[in-house]
């Protein structure tokens, strides 16, 4: 029964920084999953781990993305956030949460239908 949706801007323009939201119904981001991730798919490309945050609120991202990203939580409105900066047209890929089971992984468990985020001026 827990879904996950993502929401934020379609179009980013290059140096900006990406906010996107993912909203957790049918449960909470405190129980259900233990990891709470963002992964991203390029066009023609293959996905692309972006990092997670735990249901007690540790965080950790991808080494090559680390030093530009940033994910945080609302456990008061059931949903986490991904900034993302410096925005370049490489950054355009649709992009996925994630809620992972510890057994499994981070990104092994139920996934948002994804957003399309195009970076462009």
């Amino acid at each position: 029964q827990v879904q996950l949706q993502e929401s934020g801007p379609g179009l980013v323009k290059p140096s900006q920084t990406l906010s996107l939201t993912c909203r957790v119904s049918g449960g909470s981001i405190t129980s259900n999953y233990h990891y709470w991730s963002w992964i991203r798919q390029p066009p023609g490309k293959g996905l692309e781990w972006i990092g997670y945050i735990t249901y007690a609120g540790n965080s950790y991202y991808n080494p090559s993305l680390k030093s530009r990203t940033s994910i945080s939580r609302d456990t008061s409105n059931d949903q986490f956030t991904l900034q993302l900066s410096s925005m370049t047209p490489e950054d355009t890929a649709v992009y996925y949460c994630v809620g992972g089971l510890k057994s499994a992984g981070p990104i092994f468990g139920s996934w948002g239908q994804g957003t399309q985020v195009t970076v462009s001026s």
